[in-house]
């Protein structure tokens, strides 16, 4: 998730500042954004909501790069 770890990075938000605003564990985090774990719709709010963006601006278009490489 390039996207969102330039938005963190950007930020200067490291991987438990980010887990401590989301209320979830430092490895948890890192796994969403290592995409070793799936990310719900509610997550992705709760993230956006950091950024005081939108999920689709974060997330989409990586969402439709991996679409595509399926096709």
């Amino acid at each position: 998730m390039s996207k969102l770890f330039e938005l963190r990075k950007a930020c200067n938000f490291s991987y438990q500042q980010m887990a401590n605003k989301l209320n979830i564990s430092k490895t948890f985090y890192w796994q969403i954004e290592n995409e070793q774990r799936r990310l719900s719709y509610d997550m992705a709010y709760r993230i956006a909501q950091i950024f005081n963006l939108k999920p689709d601006e974060i997330f989409f278009e990586e969402y439709k790069k991996r679409l595509e490489a399926k096709d």
